[in-house]
């Protein structure tokens, strides 16, 4: 039986131009948990990734924590299927404005109550976000990449992706609503590290968003969500 981790990338620059970039903190949690990877001898035999900048730059990171560099560096898969959902094109879809960036406890929830509707909408097939495909091409394509896994390997495999792609993921194997989806996704912290146990046939989850390399309390500014 194999054992796949599925990280979420690290913190990324929510607010600034372009978000898909790791911030200077993004990338120091990718490396904690690289270094935690190689403290615990865990090896991959196969890493695949989205191709968004903010997921292969935390695969870096990760990297470097487990001591690669240069041409030792572990070539990942990209898989476009574990690419992030776009939440501008979502919000966009239910409203003809879009909201300004949240700069307050009450903007941030706001945000996230017109992302949960969005997101119910897209599921349901009741919008069509710009440039994105329907829930479920974007389920198909988080899919397809844990049937690569089952069918291709049979040790510890990595994937670095975004919350919903994860949280399609475990939502996949446990049969969940669309709802417990979202709220899944949503609680997904930057680098957590979710664990599915496999073999040819099925996945089976063992753990869900967990910081094992961020649990002292010193760490607690660095666990972020964004």
């Amino acid at each position: 039986m194999g054992t796949l981790y599925l990280v979420r990338h690290g913190q990324a620059s929510f607010g600034a131009a372009d978000y898909d970039q790791l911030s200077p903190l993004g990338h120091r949690q990718s490396v904690r948990l690289g270094e935690f990877f190689r403290q615990h001898g865990v090896q991959f035999e196969a890493v695949l990734t989205g191709t968004l900048k903010r997921q292969q730059q935390t695969w870096a990171g990760i990297a470097e924590g487990l001591g690669q560099s240069g041409s030792a560096v572990q070539q990942p898969l990209a898989w476009p299927g574990l690419n992030e959902y776009d939440s501008a094109a979502v919000l966009e879809a239910i409203q003809a404005q879009l909201p300004a960036e949240p700069h307050s406890t009450e903007g941030y929830r706001q945000h996230f109550r017109l992302l949960r509707d969005g997101l119910r909408q897209w599921m349901a097939g009741v919008v069509s976000p710009r440039g994105m495909p329907t829930y479920d091409g974007f389920v198909q394509g988080v899919t397809s990449a844990l049937d690569h896994v089952r069918s291709q390997h049979s040790g510890n495999v990595l994937i670095v992706s975004s919350g919903g792609p994860i949280a399609t993921a475990v939502g996949h194997v446990l049969g969940t609503t669309p709802e417990t989806t979202i709220e899944l996704n949503l609680r997904i912290r930057n680098t957590a590290v979710s664990e599915f146990a496999f073999n040819p046939k099925r996945h089976h989850l063992v753990s869900f968003n967990a910081l094992p390399h961020l649990h002292q309390p010193a760490d607690a500014d660095w666990i972020t969500y964004a």
